[in-house]
């Protein structure tokens, strides 16, 4: 007859489960604090070459920044219209 009582049991299943769940989240702990660190080199990298090509071509990214703020400015006034519209059907 097995003479492990049912609360031990419950016990060790417990402690285990915990112990592995513990693991996890060291495990994922430290994989998102390395890709968080990898991230934060690239956006370095890419502040770096986008300041760099400003100072390069400044007339080149003046009219693209006019352009973007152009398109954005007017899916804006797109939206906007068309949640106004919808109001009245």
């Amino acid at each position: 007859m097995n003479d492990i009582h049912p609360l031990d049991s419950t016990r060790k299943l417990a402690s285990d489960a915990l112990e592995r769940a513990s693991s996890t989240m060291r495990d994922l702990r430290s994989g998102v604090s390395d890709r968080a660190s990898v991230a934060s080199r690239y956006m370095g990298d890419y502040a770096r070459t986008g300041k760099d090509y400003v100072a390069e071509h400044p007339l080149k990214s003046a009219l693209v920044a006019a352009a973007v703020g152009a398109v954005v400015a007017g899916v804006v006034i797109a939206l906007r219209h068309r949640r106004d519209n919808a109001r009245y059907f």
